[in-house]
């Protein structure tokens, strides 16, 4: 019964949080992002300002956080260990994209461009990218004790995620119209050529 009472708290958990994440991003698509607080988001959603600082620790985060981390971390580690690094990556980055943009992507597109346009959110990406590379890492499940793999795997990741930075920059920039996963295996295929994954 715990069990039970635990998921449907994590639900309510998430379902708060994307519809929190929702109203800001259309306040800062309206309004601006340096122009919202954390309090009109607040208000707007119909919380304290304490409730949404629960969910999302900073305004970057409203724009930033979301579940792409854990997504690509459990693509990974369910790949084969043999596959060379680029294809395991790859892979999980184009079915992760997959995932997120199977329904309404407007959000993520909205959020996207919010990104390219605030200089405070493109330098929070590069942190979030960073801690992104160091899951990717984790769900490698490289050998950390030995240092050539471990920067192999850094490296890897690295390399992968500009290619899928590139291919998010070009979605956003044709206003979603393109197939989001065929870019990103696109982008791959420009830096890593035949050893890059395809996009089915």
């Amino acid at each position: 019964m715990g069990e039970r009472h635990s998921t449907l708290r994590e639900q309510r958990r998430l379902e708060t949080q994307r519809t929190l994440q929702a109203v800001a991003v259309r306040l800062f698509v309206d309004r601006g992002y340096d122009r919202t607080a954390v309090t009109d988001v607040a208000a707007a959603a119909g919380v304290s300002p304490m409730t949404v600082y629960r969910h999302f620790p900073t305004k970057e985060d409203l724009v930033l956080v979301d579940q792409n981390g854990p997504l690509v971390a459990e693509r990974i580690a369910a790949t084969a260990a043999g596959q060379p690094l680029v294809h395991r990556i790859g892979s999980a980055l184009i079915d992760s994209a997959r995932t997120l943009t199977a329904g309404d992507d407007r959000l993520l597109l909205a959020r996207l461009r919010l990104m390219i346009s605030t200089p405070a959110l493109r330098a929070r990406h590069l942190d979030s990218q960073y801690v992104l590379q160091q899951a990717i890492v984790e769900a490698l499940d490289a050998d950390t004790a030995d240092p050539d793999t471990a920067f192999e795997a850094a490296a890897a990741a690295s390399a992968c995620l500009a290619a899928m930075h590139t291919a998010l920059v070009r979605w956003a920039q044709d206003d979603g119209r393109s197939d989001l996963p065929d870019l990103i295996a696109k982008a791959l295929a420009a830096a890593f050529g035949a050893d890059a994954p395809g996009p089915g």
